[in-house]
């Protein structure tokens, strides 16, 4: 996403959120260096700097560490924040409904009201990953997203597969009103063979 490009005019601030062991840092290093890095879990946050097109603000990542005592302070990171990317860890059913509470609690935080989000369902390439239409189900996604615009990627820190398309995403979501990033993205998908189902459960709203 023209991550070596020329420097933006201005900055988007992004917080990335998530539990601890969803992939968060990994797929950060993967898509600014392209590089699998091994990581320890994040105690505070990391803050990285994406470049992209000059008619859209760089991003300024703010990876924040998702054990329980540091989820007690996000709160803190959520002022000028211009978008939130959540990240799940897909191949891990068994901590699902931890992620869908925090995922619906930071959402319901008045200082986040209105602000895009980007759902990364992370590590796909592993056997038994779930699929972005029963995450979003899983998560919620449209009753939580009511009033918000907001999008569901799959990927893989590991072999980087969807990471940059949920970040370009992101930048799309904050640039564009809400009523046209829905119908936008419901035509896109349709001429992609998705479901109507999956339409109507909110997946790619």
């Amino acid at each position: 996403m023209g991550i070596y490009g020329s420097k933006p005019r201005k900055q988007a601030r992004v917080l990335m959120l998530g539990l601890d062991g969803s992939g968060k840092t990994t797929l950060l290093y993967k898509l600014k260096y392209n590089e699998s890095v091994v990581t320890v879990p994040t105690v505070g946050f990391n803050v990285e700097m994406l470049e992209t097109d000059r008619s859209s603000p760089g991003l300024t990542v703010w990876d924040v560490g998702g054990q329980r005592k540091m989820r007690l302070h996000w709160k803190h990171f959520y002022v000028d924040t211009a978008g939130v990317v959540f990240v799940v860890d897909g191949s891990n059913q068994k901590r699902l409904e931890e992620a869908r509470k925090e995922l619906h609690r930071v959402l319901r935080n008045e200082s986040l009201r209105g602000v895009p989000l980007v759902v990364l369902t992370n590590k796909q390439d592993l056997h038994g990953a779930l699929s972005s239409e029963a995450l979003c189900l899983s998560l919620d996604l449209r009753r939580v997203c009511e009033g918000r615009a907001w999008f569901i990627q799959p990927c893989s820190a590991t072999t980087g597969m969807g990471l940059e398309e949920g970040f370009r995403r992101m930048v799309y979501l904050m640039k564009t009103p809400l009523k046209q990033t829905q119908e936008d993205i419901k035509v896109k998908m349709k001429a992609k063979g998705f479901s109507i189902k999956a339409l109507l459960c909110g997946c790619y709203r």
